[in-house]
């Protein structure tokens, strides 16, 4: 495959999901922009999760309805439930939507549970009724949480997630995403899982989600990017993880930096399509709107090649 990545800039989204503040709409936008100005092709911008369960995202039509729309940009919403595909008709209806939808499942039932407040066989029968609803208005992005290991379950079996991204082809999803979601993978567990999934395969292109909770995040990104995974999400700053409110998952629960991804990329050779310049510059903005430094190791460095500003 050609030594070219997209990857999907989840800051607005999995990023602010554990912040404890809200971060004003206008933040937010601005925020956007500039991912897409820095040549994100992906951009997970907020969730219709419900307000009172997730209330940094109470602005979420507000948000979609003033997005800075570019050519070739796609601006994503998480919905985790039917009323959630309704409310992105909605706004669809009035012209103001998202391009792209997240469907979630878990790997595991506890987590399901405690995530999606349901039993596996409920989660995917509500995600079989959103497939229907959205009526094939938006690009479908299936998501299996816990794909590498459970909070609460510990192991969980990789066939068990080959059967859940062979049962989102089924429903005819664009793209299917592994979420690493308390950063429990290995470079050799990420290398069986995507070998198993080529086995399994032909079927939607798989996302590389991995959280850096135990520093193996890049080490992980590689090992899947060798394996011939070529779409990756990650977060400036390393922010992000779980909702606030929830209580699982323990010391760093956010994502694989984005900054830090871009530069090793850029460093071997493997094509972005980001503009350095201006992805420092988004990582400085991001920093000043949570007020605090974030976790970037090349926000302090410098790209490879470049000091730091």
């Amino acid at each position: 495959m050609a030594d070219a990545v997209t990857i999907c800039e989840c800051f607005a989204r999995d990023g602010l999901q554990h912040e404890p503040e809200f971060v004003p709409t206008a933040t937010k936008l601005a925020l956007l922009k500039s991912f897409a100005e820095a040549g994100f092709q992906r951009i997970e911008a907020t969730s219709y999760s419900h307000p009172q369960r997730v209330p940094g995202f109470a602005d979420a039509s507000e948000l979609l309805a003033e997005l800075p729309r570019q050519p070739g940009v796609a601006f994503k919403a998480t919905c985790p439930n039917q009323k959630a595909v309704q409310r992105a008709l909605d706004d669809a209806d009035r012209g103001a939507g998202a391009d792209e939808l997240s469907l979630l499942v878990s790997a595991t039932e506890n987590h399901t549970q405690r995530n999606l407040r349901s039993t596996r066989n409920e989660q995917w029968a509500r995600v079989t009724e959103m497939v229907r609803l959205a009526g094939g208005r938006f690009r479908l992005v299936g998501v299996v949480s816990v794909a590498f290991g459970c909070p609460f379950e510990g192991h969980v079996d990789p066939g068990r997630v080959v059967e859940d991204v062979a049962r989102f082809a089924e429903l005819g999803v664009d793209l299917v995403t592994l979420g690493d979601t308390t950063g429990v993978a290995t470079p050799r567990t990420v290398a069986d899982m995507f070998s198993r999934l080529d086995r399994a395969r032909p079927g939607p292109p798989v996302v590389a989600h991995f959280h850096n909770t135990r520093g193996t995040g890049i080490a992980n990104a590689i090992a899947a990017l060798d394996a011939g995974c070529r779409h990756f999400d990650s977060a400036l700053g390393g922010v992000g993880g779980h909702p606030s409110k929830i209580s699982y998952g323990a010391g760093l629960t956010g994502n694989v930096c984005t900054e830090d991804l871009v530069s090793l990329f850029d460093a071997m050779g493997v094509e972005t399509g980001i503009d350095l310049d201006a992805l420092a510059a988004a990582s400085s903005a991001c920093e000043e709107a949570l007020g605090r430094p974030l976790h970037s190791m090349v926000a302090r460095a410098g790209f490879s090649g470049r000091p730091a500003a």
